[in-house]
């Protein structure tokens, strides 16, 4: 019986071992793989854009490595020293595990082992974070979503030295480091982890990462899936961050992957907060096809990650800067970390397209991994393709079926409009349906204001949200799109506003002469539709296409509208005259009208109002239909803003008062240029000699262009039935109009 147990015990003993060394000669197996490093050595010196990756990356480490290891006593939030130190350290951490297996330099994987000890050495003891703002407190930083960035960096640099370290340090770390690490963000931290935001997407992959170098299926388990029983009340969360959990929503990494995407790859929040998700999606989602492909996580939902890359490279100017829709710090582009990674991943793993190629040599750096590799071998052996970017309709929504976000684009990006008919797009969402902005070659001409915080600079708030975020920037008036009695779309309230979203009434871009985009809002103020067209038009005698915007609204009560432009420049005429007041007053007390300054105040020219303005040596007139009792409003932001969080960004506001049913009928027309070299201008005024409503009825909807040279273009939309088989007749002032679709352009 003895020997029996003996042998039980044996058998028993080395049943636990086997696995553990098994699983130790596995590493790495995350991001970068035995077989993908072997691969990747045997490539050294051959491929250039690899190797320079290499040696910044070599040039960043050593660096950090002869300033010694700083782990700090957490107190500072985004900006401050202990904040940035901790956040340099997990970049440096993950670099250089990446840079031992490459290289291996026993230095990088001694540097990487002697800082995971000194965090295991602090976190035991170490209490939550001191700084009280987040409803999620971190402890290595202020909040939990950073303290996921540090653990899903960490989790890659642990996996690439996980066999340099003895079975004693491995265990050391699991137990006093990382498990309890992975347990504080999730279980401790549940209303953050547990919801459907970026922020949580970061949580649940940085718990899973940790799980997959461990080996512990509970903690992948718990990424997946998100926490059973997590004690929390289902509600909304409102504007400042609370909690959000609806009823019978499911919660972790698929479903994060599964609700905010759209099935065409857009992210509800917007491309800001995309980009910045699609880091944790893709790192996660890569290791799990490494380690355990039977999940087919890349496959999740059609293949979206994959599809969301392109997506978001679509939501870029010319310039590769990201539209600022919803909170979006302006700026953000696709030279950031994460879309290198994003660009790499969707390269090598997707179906290799060698437009994203170009992306690529504009970063000009790829990962240090195969994708990296892949990448860079591509450029090298010429396969590289320019990224074309195309007129687009994104849908928004879970089912695509949440309204959306269309691009109208002309040229080569000469002129793009950017048109946002979507859901509210979670706690980063503005009241801003059918809103809409213009770029030109990469220049703002008509802007969307972004978000209010200066990120990462600690003068500002701590870099955190400033106040004016949901005073200003997330109200309507701070958007080019309709605002009724000063008041903003759905009260300002997120709850209402993530019931609602608008809908497509069509788009089209399938001819070289027009393209259309048009959506409608029904629920922002009750009793009120809003239906907005949008159109580029190119007339044959322009140099540039005309961008044509039309408003309709129709009330059960009379209101007043105002609907903004804020443009970007320097007015230079108006065909209106206006008076500006002595001193400035504020336009209103709440709803964003706190912030705005009245500077000018105007009645309409008999015709067609215009407004003429220079951005960035180009010439812009907007040309609008007005009528005699409208006010015209310059306007100014910077009112109630005595710390000058908010940018001095002009507006010209169309104001119409007691009316229940109108319409809104502008043209944007780019003409000419300036050169401060040569100082002459060539094409300054406009071209246009007057636009005109020619009918307008429930059904249909005409607009004359009419230009200086005697030239006449009829664009009519149908109001009613967008279906593209439905023919049309329409007569007006005697001429017959016949069209099959839902606009005509002649």
């Amino acid at each position: 019986m003895k020997l029996i147990t003996k042998k039980v015990i044996l058998i028993t003993l080395l049943a636990m071992i086997i696995p553990i060394e098994l699983q130790a000669n596995d590493h790495p197996k995350l991001i970068l793989t035995k077989a993908g490093v072997e691969t990747i050595r045997q490539n050294l010196g051959q491929v250039p854009l690899f190797d320079s990756s290499v040696e910044t990356a070599k040039q960043q480490v050593d660096i950090e490595m002869a300033m010694g290891i700083d782990t700090p006593i957490p107190t500072d939030y985004s900006g401050g020293y202990t904040h940035e130190r901790h956040k340099k350290n997990f970049v440096i951490a993950q670099k250089a595990g990446a840079l031992y297996q490459i290289l291996q330099d026993d230095k990088y994987a001694e540097y990487v082992r002697d800082m995971l000890f000194q965090y295991e050495a602090m976190y035991k003891d170490l209490p939550v974070h001191p700084k009280p703002r987040s409803y999620a407190r971190g402890k290595l930083f202020w909040q939990c979503l950073n303290d996921s960035n540090w653990l899903l960096y960490m989790a890659q640099a642990y996996d690439s030295i996980y066999n340099f370290l003895s079975e004693e340090e491995r265990q050391k770390l699991n137990q006093n480091l990382f498990r309890p690490f992975a347990d504080f963000i999730s279980i401790g931290n549940p209303q953050f982890y547990n919801r459907i935001h970026n922020h949580s997407t970061w949580g649940n992959a940085a718990v899973g990462m940790i799980g997959l170098v461990m080996d512990d299926q509970e903690l992948i388990d718990r990424a997946l899936y998100g926490i059973e029983d997590d004690g929390l009340e289902l509600g909304l969360k409102d504007n400042d961050g609370g909690f959000i959990k609806l009823e019978g929503q499911k919660t972790g990494f698929l479903a994060n992957l599964e609700n905010p995407f759209s099935p065409d790859g857009y992210y509800t929040e917007g491309p800001y907060y995309q980009r910045y998700a699609m880091y944790p999606f893709l790192i996660f989602a890569l290791a799990m096809e490494n380690v355990k492909p039977k999940a087919k996580v890349f496959d999740y939902k059609n293949g979206v990650l994959l599809k969301a890359v392109n997506a978001l490279l679509n939501l870029s100017d010319a310039e590769g800067n990201f539209f600022p829709l919803n909170d979006a710090q302006k700026g953000m582009s696709y030279f950031s970390a994460s879309l290198v990674t994003a660009v790499d991943i969707a390269y090598h793993y997707g179906d290799q397209n060698s437009q994203l190629l170009s992306i690529a040599e504009k970063q000009d750096q790829v990962l240090l991994d195969q994708a990296g590799l892949s990448v860079a071998m591509g450029i090298r052996d010429e396969k590289t393709q320019p990224f074309a970017k195309q007129s687009i309709n994104l849908s928004d929504g879970m089912d695509g079926d949440e309204g959306g976000v269309a691009v109208l684009r002309y040229g080569d990006e000469d002129l793009a409009v950017v048109f946002k008919y979507a859901a509210q797009g979670l706690s980063h969402g503005h009241y801003d349906k059918l809103s809409f902005s213009l770029y030109d070659r990469g220049d703002e001409v008509i802007q969307d204001y972004g978000l209010v915080r200066f990120v990462n600079i600690g003068q500002k708030g701590g870099g955190n949200y400033l106040k004016e975020n949901q005073t200003w920037a997330k109200q309507t008036i701070a958007h080019n799109t309709i605002t009724q009695n000063q008041t903003s779309q759905f009260k300002g309230d997120y709850g209402i506003g993530s019931q609602h979203h608008s809908e497509l009434h069509f788009f089209d871009a399938s001819r070289d002469d027009v393209q259309v985009a048009s959506a409608r809002e029904s629920n922002a103020y009750p009793g009120t539709e809003l239906h907005r067209t949008m159109a580029i038009i190119k007339p044959e005698n322009f140099a540039k296409p005309l961008v044509l915007d039309i408003v309709k609204v129709a009330s059960k009560s009379t209101n007043q509208y105002d609907l903004p432009f804020y443009f970007m420049g320097q007015v230079l005429k108006t065909n209106f005259d206006y008076k500006a007041p002595s001193s400035l007053v504020q336009m209103g007390d709440s709803d964003g009208y706190q912030h705005l300054y009245l500077e000018g105040k105007g009645k309409p020219s008999v015709g067609s109002t215009q407004f003429n303005w220079l951005v960035e040596g180009k010439f812009y007139t907007l040309t609008a239909v007005t009528d005699a009792a409208d006010e015209l409003l310059f306007a100014r932001l910077g009112a109630e803003d005595p710390e000058f969080n908010l940018r001095r960004d002009a507006a010209l506001i169309f104001r119409r008062k007691a009316v229940g049913d109108t319409l809104f009928v502008s043209l944007i027309e780019p003409h000419g240029r300036y050169s401060p070299v040569s100082e002459l201008s060539v094409n300054p005024n406009s071209n246009i000699s007057a636009l005109k409503v020619i009918f307008d009825s429930e059904a249909y909807t005409a607009i004359a262009i009419e230009t200086l040279d005697n030239r006449s273009s009829v664009f009519i939309v149908s109001n009613k039935d967008a279906a593209a088989s439905q023919k049309h007749q329409l007569k007006i002032d005697d001429k017959e109009y016949s069209w099959q679709g839902p606009y005509h352009l002649r």
